[in-house]
């Protein structure tokens, strides 16, 4: 049962993490004078996520760091919810 509490908690910090690296990630372009609706944002973050990569890249060269903290959040919401749902039913 542990494991299924660190896997919760696991999973909530990823939550957070996404949520602050999502509205990282569209404050940054709004700065950049894109559109962003924040009434959407849930749908539209992939969108966003990959429009900053875009910008990034033609700016630096390189992929932004927002980029790659969003995909990891993202992952490790995901492993978490699997995980949790393979100790709970297993």
């Amino acid at each position: 049962m542990n494991t299924l509490y660190f896997l919760i908690a696991v999973g909530a910090a990823a939550v957070i993490w996404y949520v602050v690296a999502t509205l990282l990630i569209c404050e940054y372009l709004r700065n950049k004078h894109q559109r962003v609706n924040y009434i959407f944002l849930k749908m539209m973050a992939p969108v966003y996520a990959h429009r900053y990569r875009k910008i990034t890249r033609e700016e630096t060269g390189k992929t932004g760091p927002l980029f790659y903290h969003w995909i990891i959040s993202v992952n490790t919401m995901l492993v978490a919810a699997v995980l949790s749902l393979i100790i709970h039913h297993g």
